[in-house]
């Protein structure tokens, strides 16, 4: 249960990536957030009622020259 005034999104949120991490493992490249999400550096996450979100960065910018 989230301890953060105000407390992070939960995991059902849209939002969710917004919550505080609770663990850093940049070497492993993942985090855990407040909210039990599992937050990979691809952008990818892992719900915790078992479901994957897939990566999703947006695309690169390139600009004409």
């Amino acid at each position: 249960m989230c301890q953060h005034s105000p407390q992070c999104p939960p995991f059902t949120s849209p939002d969710r990536e917004a919550a505080h991490p609770i663990a850093f493992f940049p070497q492993q490249g993942w985090s855990l957030l407040c909210n039990e999400v599992l937050l990979f550096e691809d952008t990818g996450e892992l719900l915790p009622d078992g479901r994957i979100v897939d990566p999703h960065r947006a695309p690169a910018i390139t600009f004409a020259a």
